[in-house]
């Protein structure tokens, strides 16, 4: 259908949900991904693949969020589990951990829960499952 892409910010759009859209159910992408609407499940990229995910300012999420990217501007509610990047910008709110390789916080961005860098994972005590120490 389209030649060329459409872009947001830089990033390639293959998916768009709009605004006036509700997803209830898990969702599972590869490529670019641009939230505007609302979804209410797991949002999954497929292992292995190149996969950017883009909250927009009015989008929602209510659900676990698994990419190599995840760009936020919106509001999510679960945690996150990016293997490259988060970004969040100025608009972001953020109930929830985040898992994360680097991590981008604009002035204004709101988290509520745990920053958690990769290398922290592998320093769970698993005798009893709890954090010894974690950069943040």
């Amino acid at each position: 259908m389209f030649k060329h892409k459409p872009q947001r910010d830089g990033q390639a759009i293959d998916t768009l949900i709009g605004p006036q859209v509700t997803i209830q159910g898990d969702l599972v992408f590869s490529g670019g991904l641009y939230v505007e609407g609302r979804i209410q499940g797991k949002v999954l990229a497929v292992e292995g693949e190149r996969a950017v995910l883009t909250l927009a300012e009015q989008g929602r999420i209510e659900g676990e969020v698994r990419a190599p990217v995840v760009i936020i501007n919106g509001q999510l509610v679960g945690n996150v589990y990016a293997d490259d990047r988060v970004e969040l910008a100025a608009k972001a709110r953020v109930q929830g951990n985040i898992h994360y390789q680097v991590v981008e916080m604009s002035a204004g961005a709101q988290l509520t829960g745990r920053l958690v860098h990769a290398t922290a994972l592998a320093t769970v005590d698993e005798a009893g499952g709890e954090l010894v120490h974690a950069h943040a």
